[in-house]
């Protein structure tokens, strides 16, 4: 009997170091935005489109380039590049909206908001042992916007924290600030 009780804890531990082994490895979407390879968790994603038909829209920050009409829900969308104090991203025939899944502020909604990048490159599974932290200098981004960065084929691919980057409540604050620019800028 005991011989027995043994086999079968054996498997269930095999079974829970597989599952580790899983759950230490993440994918992550590649894409490349000015020249360099940054990546989101493709746990935030809900799909890839190509880049067409945005409608701008007054007063709003400079990172959002506008909104797209997508199966009937208006979305908007964010420039990554304008987000991180670059020039915009140049729209060519690579360039893409992905639609990122965000978390709302009602319990179990969501939102979605989508991101222009120069072009789509990949999904990677990059294990944790791989990712290293945010660098606390030399990054040419907001340190709060890297989740970590990754070595993969020799070059270094920077991991978004969506959440971060998304902030619509930060990005809802520079889009009060515009308008408020624009206001003053009329008055005098």
């Amino acid at each position: 009997m005991s011989a027995l009780a043994k086999t079968v804890k054996k498997p269930l531990l095999a079974k829970q170091a597989v599952a580790a082994v899983v759950d230490d490895n993440k994918q992550y979407l590649t894409f490349m935005l000015g020249g360099e390879m940054f990546s989101l968790s493709i746990l935030a994603i809900k799909e890839i489109i190509w880049y067409a038909n945005l409608t701008d829209v007054p007063m709003m920050p400079a990172c959002i380039r506008g909104v797209i009409n997508l199966r009937g829900a208006v979305v908007p969308v964010m420039d990554l590049s304008a987000r991180f104090g670059k020039p915009p991203t140049p729209v060519t025939k690579s360039t893409c909206i992905v639609i990122i899944e965000l978390a709302a502020e009602g319990e179990g909604e969501h939102q979605h908001m989508g991101v222009v990048v120069d072009s789509v490159q990949a999904v990677l599974e990059i294990p944790a042992s791989e990712i290293e932290p945010a660098p606390s200098f030399g990054a040419k981004i907001r340190p709060d916007f890297i989740e970590g960065i990754a070595k993969v084929n020799g070059k270094f691919v920077i991991l978004l924290n969506v959440d971060n980057v998304m902030s619509t409540e930060e990005i809802s604050q520079m889009g009060q600030v515009a308008s408020l620019a624009d206001v003053s800028v009329v008055q005098t």
